[in-house]
C-alpha cells in the first residue's frame, strides 16, 4: 500500500465521531486475523462512536467493542470529513 499522506495513529486515539481508514494492523498474526474477520481489514472505514478504556466503533455496518490495547493495535488514518 503506498505511504497515506496523512499520519498514521491508533484507533484509540481517533476523535469520537470521526472515521479513519484502516492502513496497518500490528500485534501477532492470531491477532490480526481475527480483527480482520471483525472487519478491521487494511483499508475498512471505521468511525468511532466512543470509549476511552474502551473503544466503540463502527465497522461495515456492525457496533464493535475494543479494548484499549487491541484499539492501540490498529492503525488508521483520519479521513477529512469531505472523504467520509
Amino acid at each position: 500500500m503506498p505511504a497515506s499522506p496523512l499520519p498514521l495513529s491508533p484507533l484509540c486515539q481517533l476523535p469520537v465521531g470521526m472515521t479513519g481508514r484502516v492502513c496497518e494492523l500490528t500485534g501477532d498474526d492470531g491477532f490480526c486475523q481475527r480483527v480482520r474477520e471483525m472487519g478491521f481489514g487494511e483499508a475498512a472505514l471505521v468511525t468511532k462512536i466512543s470509549g476511552t478504556t474502551t473503544t466503540l466503533c463502527l465497522v461495515n455496518g456492525t457496533r464493535i467493542a475494543l479494548n484499549h490495547r487491541a484499539a492501540m493495535s490498529i492503525l488508521v488514518e483520519q479521513l477529512p470529513a469531505s472523504a467520509r
